[in-house]
């Protein structure tokens, strides 16, 4: 089956692309999932015109993701924690924490996006990156200190 690509998909190609692909991946995942148009002759005449529009919303969501860079590197999130005397913390700063955090100062982020690895469970100062599109990522400060 011959599909347009609506949106870059890993091993198939770019957005924009005209694809052969099987029956089944084009019916069962890349139609489904908007990530690709049948390419009947009207669709492959209004290539430009849906390119154009993709383009402009990607655009779109990439201005957006780099306001949000902005507010977010504007903040430093600082957290006083019981801890040991060797300077681990009894318990943990997680995900869960930034993105209320970040919630507090009207930056709306999926939890998925911080990439936190695993809880900061010690004291100090953390750099976290926040990934908020392909091509923007926003460094947030933390600091992790004695209570």
């Amino acid at each position: 089956m011959k599909i347009i690509l609506m949106d870059d998909v890993p091993s198939l190609g770019r957005r924009g692309d005209v694809r052969d692909v099987s029956d089944g991946y084009a019916r069962n995942f890349l139609l489904p999932q908007k990530l690709a148009l049948h390419a009947t002759p009207a669709n492959l005449k209004n290539l430009e015109q849906i390119k154009a529009r993709q383009d402009s919303r990607a655009a779109k969501q990439r201005s957006d993701a780099q306001e949000q860079a902005q507010a977010i590197e504007a903040l430093h999130f600082s957290q006083r924690r019981q801890a040991s005397d060797e300077g681990r913390l009894f318990g943990s700063v997680g995900r869960a924490d930034l993105v209320a955090f970040l919630a507090q100062h009207g930056v709306e982020v999926e939890r998925r996006r911080i990439g936190l690895d695993e809880p900061i469970k010690s004291l100090g100062e953390f750099t976290v990156p926040v990934r908020l599109h392909a091509d923007v990522t926003a460094q947030l400060k933390v600091s992790v200190s004695r209570e």
